[in-house]
């Protein structure tokens, strides 16, 4: 049975307010074909749609789509159409569906998709819903045919996210790429592996250990007895040592003040 899809309130962020700034070098570019000048490379506008939807950290070789770049720098699609190519691609599909629960993957795909951060919960809940219900393909649809994407990016602009300077302060938001590829239960599974990524305070600062935790894993058990090691660790000092005093005695030897 299919679920309707439930309603939730728009809030007040900070791309839903029309700014009155001069935009500047901070300003996040815009990769449309509506405004690409002959100088520019149609091949900046397809890494930058990679680095939207796959993001920082899946810009790989291996995770290129050559047919479906050759089909846009052919005039066959639009920007949209590739971007959908690319959300729906397996690659995507392994990457980030498959390694993410509904919640996180509806958050990240709000973040990649149309710019901006989850409304609410609600809104969550809500397109977590439609995914269940749907699939993938199916969300995947509603958000690119949407009155939003469709305002703000249309068919020939890349998207990207709007709106992050916050000129009443000192700093704007951090970039969507700041955000942890996987979730909280993703931690937990590594944790349970014997992981630990507790913060721990150092001089200076803090630091992230991602050290096994004090219980090792089988390789790295000490094969041997403790009266073995200690022995092998003896004659390693001692046959350092010997070396030492011999590589002394020929250098003194050399001036005449020691004869071997």
């Amino acid at each position: 049975m299919s679920l309707e899809q439930l309603t939730y309130e728009p809030t007040s962020q900070n791309q839903r307010v029309e700014g009155f700034e001069v935009p500047g070098d901070e300003y996040p570019r815009g990769f449309s074909l509506d405004s690409l000048s002959p100088e520019d490379e149609l091949q900046d506008l397809i890494q930058a749609a990679y680095r939207q939807i796959f993001n920082e950290q899946q810009l790989l070789a291996s995770n290129r789509l050559s047919g479906l770049e050759s089909r846009l720098k052919m005039g066959h699609i639009t920007v949209r159409d590739f971007v959908r190519g690319l959300l729906k691609s397996e690659v995507f599909r392994e990457r980030n569906y498959d390694a993410n629960n509904n919640y996180r993957f509806v958050r990240m795909c709000l973040q990649r998709v149309l710019g901006r951060n989850a409304y609410s919960d609600r809104e969550v809940l809500s397109w977590s819903i439609f995914l269940g219900t749907k699939g993938l393909h199916g969300f995947i649809d509603a958000l690119l045919d949407s009155e939003e994407y469709n305002n703000h990016f249309g068919d020939n602009t890349v998207p990207y996210q709007r709106r992050r300077i916050l000129p009443q302060r000192s700093e704007g938001d951090v970039t969507f790429a700041h955000m942890p590829r996987y979730a909280e239960d993703h931690l937990a599974q590594l944790q349970d592996l014997g992981y630990d990524f507790n913060r721990t305070s150092v001089p200076g600062g803090y630091r992230f250990s991602s050290v096994p935790a004090p219980t090792r894993w089988q390789w790295q058990k000490p094969p041997y007895p403790a009266a073995v090691r200690r022995l092998g660790a003896g004659i390693a000092i001692f046959g350092v040592s010997f070396v030492g005093v011999l590589a002394i005695a020929v250098v003194l030897s050399w001036f005449g003040w020691f004869h071997l």
